[in-house]
């Protein structure tokens, strides 16, 4: 049978053996067969039963098993010389091996462009500036763990500036950002510096430095990568739609729909959230079977309501649900459409559907932000005060500079109100009014926040403040109150004292 030769790798399935550039590779009898297979159909689309009888012949097992040998087999090839993967996932169709020649006959020009229209990441190496030789493999393990947390995120391809990429730029390579940084380390303590920059213009768009105490390398190497991750996501949804909703609108695709309804939904202001709708429903009807189409849908449904911006809320609920039951259905394994799910329920008042799909979010990707800000929100909807402050406190310290970050600290602050924290919770408020500063329910909860703390003077100044722009608004503690009568009479009393300005 004739070897197979793509890149700098040759597949001989007579000896079942891998070579890249002559050298041989640790690959498993499994990986050979679905490599051959994918292979012999390089530029189309295999199926996931196609793939498993091959493998697995008259054997009935998990899909799951045929994610792991993929999963597997893409980090045995890296990055293909474009940057992209060698192996793609087509949503609802299967799997596809990528043409060397990209072309006209290549993947490229088919309607899966999905994969290969995602902005991509080059990671450098972390430069290790302790002057100490013996920091190198921690420079290094840092940059490892950013790389793996970073190719969690569905938004983005992530290139690793391997061996085959030395002395090419990210430019050159494809990628349209950069991430590099430094790492010292003195003592006890480490400083790792961050920045996100766009290669097309070379400006920085993130730049963070986190200091922290070295107790446990591996801690820390998960410590840096989760809050690295978690900050770079959002920066990278903002600059992405703004790039969509900056280009001519005519014969968009539907990922640069989705793309420039992400720029309008951040926005986070009544016209913006319609506008995103029309937009993700086009996405839908153009290609309906694109996830992530389906789970922006789902997202802004929630937004409407949760702002008080519906017109029809049972119409709104049941479009949102049914947008986020469609993306599982398409992608069972993105984080985002479980979280899609989550958060129109959690608005909807199904709380107990909320919560789970929350954790399922968390159980595909751990580290992802939004499943456990939306797991604190349902948590405290159902009226559990400490653990949503718990899985809220979690959600900011992995993401930071999520675009609705004002909400969440809000959500926080009436938790740990609620908990009897009442000074933590005026904190909490008083950092959601810097991100946004004329939202009135910050207002309302800082009235409360320093009512059940005795300080009437200021109490009385958020509470006129919530008065005179509250009135008439969406409230997005609707479904607390509804719930929790017991909560809805606090919260009451608080506002109450708060107008009178008297000590009860």
């Amino acid at each position: 049978m004739n070897r197979l030769s793509f890149g700098n790798f040759v597949l001989d399935p007579q000896r079942g053996t891998l070579q890249r550039n002559g050298e041989p590779l640790a690959i498993g009898n499994k990986g050979l067969i679905l490599l051959k297979a994918l292979l012999n159909s390089r530029g189309q689309v295999v199926g996931k039963e196609a793939l498993m009888e091959a493998a697995w012949p008259e054997t009935a097992i998990e899909e799951s098993n045929l994610s792991v040998q993929i999963a597997a087999l893409r980090k045995i090839l890296g990055p293909a010389p474009d940057g992209g993967a060698w192996i793609t996932t087509v949503p609802r169709g299967g799997y596809c091996f990528v043409d060397d020649d990209r072309g006209s006959g290549g993947l490229a020009s088919r309607q899966f462009s999905l994969p290969l229209s995602r902005p991509s990441i080059m990671v450098l190496p972390l430069q290790n500036a302790s002057g100490d030789p013996a920091q190198d493999y921690l420079a290094d393990g840092i940059t490892e763990d950013i790389i793996t947390a970073l190719t969690r995120f569905r938004w983005f391809s992530v290139i690793a500036r391997n061996a085959s990429l030395a002395g090419r730029t990210a430019s050159e390579i494809g990628a349209r950002y950069f991430l590099e940084g430094s790492l010292r380390k003195s003592d006890q303590h480490m400083r790792i510096s961050a920045q996100l920059s766009d290669v097309s213009t070379g400006s920085t768009i993130w730049a963070e430095r986190y200091d922290l105490e070295l107790t446990e390398v591996f801690a820390i190497q998960d410590e840096i990568a989760e809050r690295v991750a978690g900050a770079i996501e959002p920066e990278l949804l903002k600059s992405e739609g703004a790039q969509a909703a900056a280009r001519h609108t005519g014969n968009m695709t539907a990922w640069d729909l989705v793309r420039q309804g992400t720029w309008h939904f951040h926005k986070i202001i009544r016209p913006g959230h319609e506008r995103a709708r029309e937009l993700f429903r086009k996405a839908c009807e153009l290609d309906p079977g694109l996830p992530e189409a389906h789970i922006w849908l789902a997202r802004v449904s929630a937004g409407i309501i949760a702002y008080g911006w519906s017109d029809d809320r049972d119409a709104d609920t049941h479009e949102g649900v049914a947008a986020a039951l469609t993306a599982i259905g398409l992608d069972e394994r993105n984080p985002y459409a479980h979280y899609g799910l989550a958060i129109v329920s959690t608005f909807a008042g199904q709380l107990d559907q909320a919560i789970r799909a929350a954790q399922k979010a968390i159980e595909v990707v751990p580290t992802f932000a939004l499943g456990h800000y939306v797991l604190g929100m349902a948590r405290l909807f159902n009226g559990e005060p400490l653990p949503a402050i718990k899985a809220l406190e979690y959600g900011v310290k992995l993401s930071p500079y999520d675009p609705h970050m004002f909400v969440w600290f809000n959500m926080l602050a009436v938790a740990q109100l609620l908990a009897g924290e009442p000074a933590r919770a005026r904190d909490s408020s008083l950092r959601a009014l810097d991100i946004r500063p004329g939202w009135p329910r910050t207002f309302e909860i800082l009235a409360c926040c320093h009512a059940a703390l005795g300080d009437w003077e200021e109490a009385r100044k958020w509470s006129r403040q919530f008065l005179l722009l509250g009135i008439g608004t969406g409230d997005i503690l609707a479904p607390l109150r509804h719930r929790n009568p017991q909560f809805a009479d606090q919260l009451r009393h608080w506002l109450a004292l708060a107008e009178t300005s008297q000590q009860p």
